[in-house]
């Protein structure tokens, strides 16, 4: 890689990218981008997929920015821009942002992690080797986070854990758990709370998963008695798990703004003249479809810009701000939005579950649909970010226990 003067040459690093991309991006997964979701939905990497995964996790660009010392690719924020660039460009996408591992997990432990502790986890994680689930909302505290019930105990050299945890995305397929726990029943609502690091290959836990309107599902509840924590892992020190959890949830609304690595998808425009097709002077044949069109194509480019500017602004700050709140919320919009939009301009053919009378691509859009639905819930409600915006960027008086 180019080097002049301790700044990294990027005309350079565009074309070293460009060449290892060629040269290690299957052709058989270009534009595929379903196979991001399916990984998230526990598919296991074999073959090309394999191979690719592997690939980027021993180059360290699964994780771009995290330090080279724990295997991570150490590359610049504007580095990290021009590979994902670049991956666009020939429709390659992430294989290692599919886990909480990447997205939440693992940068949290670079935060507030111990030496050892990052030596143990973060290595594997950037190699794509290791699944990590987050043991957080509970029957009885799901968007009130801090009513949390499930009980962590002293027992000498190691840590006992007993509750209850829904909607535990991924457990079903982890190797480990970071989990939001109480360590002192006595304290305040939110205090008396920590975060523990542990193994899920233990009898002590039974993750049964919950099935969803759209197929295959991530999500389980979980089953902790008895279960066992180490106890060097503790992240962060006892009794302030809710700083840390804090800062974890920033991080995942922080991945859910749009700001990723991924393949280009088929503008929306182009799948309208697909199946909708011209009138005779060039332009969509409905024009009310043209105006809502437009009207999204306007808000899902001013929502890439302010992305940009916002990231612009952070640079050099220690981590994600409550602004991912306010871009957790226009993804999710945007999202939606094209979701919906999608639907209606396939008309019949957007109603296709399975069956040769639907392409790959419009069962695909069907089932994204629905599961796009629990954008608005997890990593914190569109109600919880609101609140989040009202409190800590317009400054509006606490009457919520929000997270």
């Amino acid at each position: 890689m180019a080097d002049f003067g301790g700044e990294i040459d990027l005309d350079a690093f565009r074309a070293e990218a460009r060449d290892w991309l060629e040269a290690h991006f299957p052709q058989s997964l270009r534009g595929k981008p379903g196979i991001a979701m399916a990984l998230m939905e526990g598919l296991e990497p074999t073959g090309d997929l394999l191979a690719w995964k592997q690939a980027m996790g021993a180059r360290g660009w699964g994780t771009p920015t995290w330090p080279a010392q724990y295997g991570g690719g150490g590359l610049s924020p504007k580095a990290a821009k021009v590979l994902a660039e670049e991956m666009g460009r020939i429709g390659a996408f992430n294989p290692l942002t599919a886990g909480m591992g990447v997205t939440m997990v693992g940068p949290t432990i670079l935060d507030y992690g111990t030496e050892a502790q990052k030596q143990k986890h973060i290595p594997p994680i950037a190699r794509g080797e290791i699944r990590w689930c987050l043991g957080l909302s509970e029957p009885n505290a799901g968007s009130d986070l801090a009513s949390l019930q499930t009980k962590c105990v002293d027992a000498g050299d190691h840590w006992v854990i007993n509750g209850q945890k829904i909607w535990t995305s991924g457990a079903q397929w982890s190797q480990w758990c970071g989990c939001l726990v109480r360590t002192d029943p006595k304290a305040k609502k939110h205090e008396g709370i920590s975060f523990v690091l542990m193994s899920m290959d233990q009898p002590g836990i039974d993750a049964r998963p919950i099935s969803l309107i759209a197929g295959a599902s991530p999500f389980c509840e979980t089953f902790l008695t008895d279960a066992r924590a180490e106890k060097d892992d503790m992240l962060g020190a006892i009794n302030t798990g809710w700083t840390v959890i804090k800062r974890l949830l920033q991080h995942e609304r922080s991945s859910q703004t749009g700001g990723g690595t991924g393949p280009r998808i088929t503008p929306l425009q182009d799948i309208a003249k697909q199946y909708i097709g011209l009138d005779e002077q060039g332009r969509l044949a409905d024009g009310d479809l043209r105006v809502r069109l437009t009207r999204h194509l306007m808000e899902a480019k001013a929502q890439r810009l302010t992305l940009s500017r916002v990231s612009a602004e952070a640079k050099g700050n220690a981590g994600p701000s409550n602004a991912a709140s306010v871009m957790k919320n226009a993804a999710t919009d945007v999202a939606q939005t094209r979701a919906e939009l999608t639907l209606e301009i396939m008309g019949a053919q957007g109603l296709g579950w399975e069956g040769e009378g639907f392409t790959p691509d419009e069962i695909e859009t069907v089932r994204g649909w629905l599961f796009g639905k629990a954008m608005s819930i997890y990593g914190g409600s569109y109600e919880i970010q609101n609140n989040i915006v009202s409190k800590r960027i317009l400054g509006l008086p606490d009457n919520t226990g929000s997270a």
